[in-house]
């Protein structure tokens, strides 16, 4: 995934530690796809794959922080979602990506689900917590 840094200076921070945090970065996601001009299915696909990560991160990293900012490249604008955890980690993360794969009382579509509905998605987890970044651009 690209390096977003210079943009992620005026992101918006949430920390996730309840249920009712996880509708919070989901609204804020939602505002800074309005603000990006995503269309409504792109802001709906974006705003889905937030809610699914946050409740994650919430539900199996023992919560976290979401930040998120309007991107942009030469031709595009989107938004830039990263969410991060201090939890246990996943251990086979190969395995996580796969439909069906679950460590709870899910379906096992969280993560793979996720990844379907953005552009881009990155995953980094290990014993100190787990960080997924994800990208929904405008068309």
């Amino acid at each position: 995934m690209r390096d977003y840094g210079p943009s992620l200076a005026a992101a918006e921070t949430v920390a996730v530690t309840t249920s009712s945090d996880v509708v919070n970065a989901r609204q804020v996601v939602r505002t800074l796809a309005q603000r990006g001009g995503l269309s409504l299915v792109h802001q709906t696909k974006l705003v889905t794959a937030a809610s699914e990560l946050g409740r994650n991160m919430l539900i199996y990293g023992g919560g976290g922080v979401v930040r998120a900012a309007n991107v942009a490249d030469d031709s595009r604008s989107g938004v830039y979602v990263e969410f991060q955890d201090k939890g246990p980690g996943i251990p086979d993360v190969e395995a996580a990506m796969q439909d069906g794969w679950t460590s709870g009382n899910g379906l096992g579509l969280g993560l793979s689900g996720a990844k379907r509905l953005v552009d881009e998605f990155d995953i980094e987890s290990g014993e100190g917590g787990t960080t997924v970044r994800i990208v929904k651009w405008g068309r």
